[in-house]
């Protein structure tokens, strides 16, 4: 892949993942072994701060509602402008990992772009979380459980998209069959060999 320029545009990645899926770890390990930035809740609050909307920000970074905050219609419908703008424009430059934020939606039609979804059943991923949190397991349960209802609604509700549509995606990673280190192997490997013609 090249730019406008002729030089080398390096892919970019969105990682859609599953709480307890260790997705964030799988976008770190990647970002290191590649030399991509790592982009998530900073890529929120510049969308919020452009929108001039920054209470969306909190709200978005609260999915379990737990701040009980409401930001207006106009402040979303801002904000959700603003980030289609922040990740087309680094999806232009490459070279990034984009964690979260419909990504998989937003950017799905651009050749430069790899789309990974990460899961694991939800038992797993409530036990890591209860691992992790010293919580215990039925508290770690509800958690994965209300950030699943919350992601599958904010897809559906702000991007009429299943968060769960593997069209969206070009590659699916389940942590509990295929340990993070041997999915960044093989992640990193796709990048490496990702050649698309840029139309």
């Amino acid at each position: 892949l090249t730019d406008h320029h002729g030089d080398l545009l390096m892919p970019t990645i969105t990682i859609s993942r599953q709480l307890g899926s260790q997705g964030s770890t799988l976008a770190r390990l990647v970002g290191e072994r590649l030399g991509y930035r790592v982009v998530w809740r900073d890529l929120i609050n510049l969308a919020a701060r452009r929108a001039g909307a920054p209470e969306v920000a909190l709200a978005t970074i609260d999915e379990l509602g737990l701040l009980g905050l409401r930001p207006s219609a106009a402040a979303f419908q801002a904000y959700h402008q603003a980030v289609a703008q922040v990740l087309s424009e680094m999806a232009d430059a490459g070279g990034v990992i984009i964690v979260g934020r419909a990504g998989q939606v937003i950017l799905r039609d651009r050749p430069n772009v790899i789309h990974v979804r990460v899961i694991a059943p939800e038992e797993v991923r409530a036990q890591r979380l209860a691992d992790r949190s010293g919580i215990p397991i039925e508290a770690a349960r509800a958690q994965v459980e209300a950030s699943d209802r919350a992601r599958r609604d904010y897809l559906r509700r702000y991007y009429h998209a299943r968060w769960d549509d593997p069209t969206l995606y070009d590659l699916v990673i389940n942590t509990a069959r295929l340990p993070v280190p041997l999915a960044a192997d093989l992640l990193c490997e796709l990048v490496v060999r990702w050649e698309r013609p840029l139309v």
